[in-house]
């Protein structure tokens, strides 16, 4: 017999039976003849008692066991699959020893487990900043540098980089209440005109301020023009200085152009100053940077993109399938809408969201057949994703929270 000591609980293999398995750990420690081989197989080894020591977990070399006694290998679900794969990878024991229905059920366990290990380190990289107070040590000014990345990154660090976070948020708001007051008829008045002027030259200047801040503060100015939210700062203030370069180049035009040359060219530059000023609606993006629900949002769109791809190509295929099936039974109709197909894609989509605005509705039996199978489609395709977005939503949000009250 071939005694074996796990973790000091003593198990005891007939010669012949563990050399069933010559590329097992113990197949070859029974079939090898050199002691100094027998010795790089085991931890220790005991002359008095003919004991080979291994220093590993008893509980799991008794599924080990009773392997080599009956060939098959047993895998409990109580069982940690990282655990078990890096014991029996060091007795040398392949999975496919073990029976297909446990095998499939841990495989999924550990594609489970992986996942989700994988999921709590991008949820830690999402609240990980940029730099950390250790990339600081040894640089130029680096005290000062430090002192500056606390107060505009880390708004637990002091009561005034609290008033700052709580500014840049309530500045965000003020920005895109100016905007959306900006196209009332009544503020397109000079006075009016003039005051949302200014208070977009507020919010721009003190954009610009945070913005420059963060980047004299950082570490590596390599790692920051990475950064996302350092993107979307500079969007947030790059269309107020667009603004007013196009609106110099339009004096300019004023000035050295011709009356005709000059219209045109106001035409295109307003074009262009509407698309520049409309850029503004993704400051509203700046409040991510300290909610922890857009965050959770913005991350499980990532995660689920999958599903939610999936979801789209639903919902096309429901529009070409029902617009089809609907041109074919209303194109007859006099004074129908739905003179071709492309014309049925409104009303698909309007339908399969059950949004239904009545603009276009079939007016024969079989139009309104086909409209309730479109809307019946449509309840049971937008009910599928909702429950699982939501419910790795909540999920992600709670696990950003725990993380960033531990932090």
């Amino acid at each position: 017999l071939l005694n074996i000591n796990v973790g000091g609980t003593l198990f005891q293999i007939a010669y012949k039976v563990a050399a069933r398995y010559p590329v097992t750990r113990l197949g070859k420690l029974a079939l090898y003849t050199d002691p100094m081989k027998k010795l790089q197989l085991c931890d220790d080894y005991s002359v008095q008692k003919n004991e080979y020591f291994f220093d590993r977990d008893p509980s799991i070399f008794h599924y080990i066991f009773h392997f080599y006694r009956s060939g098959v290998l047993w895998i409990m679900d109580e069982m940690c699959p990282s655990n078990f794969v890096e014991e029996i990878e060091y007795w040398g024991i392949h999975l496919k020893y073990s029976q297909r229905c446990c095998r499939i059920l841990f495989e999924e366990k550990q594609d489970e487990l992986s996942e989700y290990l994988k999921i709590q380190k991008e949820l830690e990289a999402e609240l990980e900043p940029v730099d950390s107070v250790e990339h600081f040590e040894g640089k130029f000014l680096g005290r000062f540098r430090k002192m500056i990345w606390n107060l505009i990154e880390n708004p637990y660090s002091s009561i005034p980089a609290k008033i700052i976070a709580v500014m840049s948020s309530f500045f965000v708001l003020i920005s895109i209440v100016g905007m959306t007051l900006s196209t009332v008829e009544e503020m397109k008045h000079k006075t009016g005109k003039m005051w949302m002027e200014q208070l977009e030259m507020i919010c721009a200047i003190f954009f610009t301020s945070e913005y420059l801040m963060r980047l004299i503060s950082s570490s590596s100015f390599k790692n920051f023009l990475r950064a996302a939210f350092n993107a979307v700062d500079l969007v947030a203030i790059l269309p107020f200085y667009i603004q007013i370069l196009f609106e110099n180049l339009d004096e300019g035009d004023v000035l050295y152009h011709e009356e005709l040359h000059k219209v045109e060219s106001v035409s295109k530059l307003g074009k262009v100053l509407k698309l520049i000023k409309l850029m503004r609606i993704f400051r509203i993006l700046k409040l991510a940077r300290h909610s922890t629900g857009l965050r959770a949002f913005g991350f499980t769109m990532r995660q689920c993109y999958q599903q939610v791809c999936c979801l789209l190509l639903f919902i096309a295929m429901g529009v070409f399938t029902f617009s089809a099936l609907m041109h074919s039974v209303e194109h007859d109709v006099p004074g129908t809408n739905f003179t071709s197909i492309p014309y049925a894609w409104w009303w698909a989509a309007v339908s399969l969201s059950t949004v239904g605005y009545g603009d276009t509705v079939p007016d024969t039996v079989l139009g309104r057949i086909v409209a309730f199978g479109c809307i019946s489609f449509g309840i049971i395709l937008n009910g599928m994703p909702i429950s699982i977005l939501f419910n790795k939503f909540s999920d992600y949000y709670a696990k950003l929270k725990a993380h960033e009250n531990e932090t």
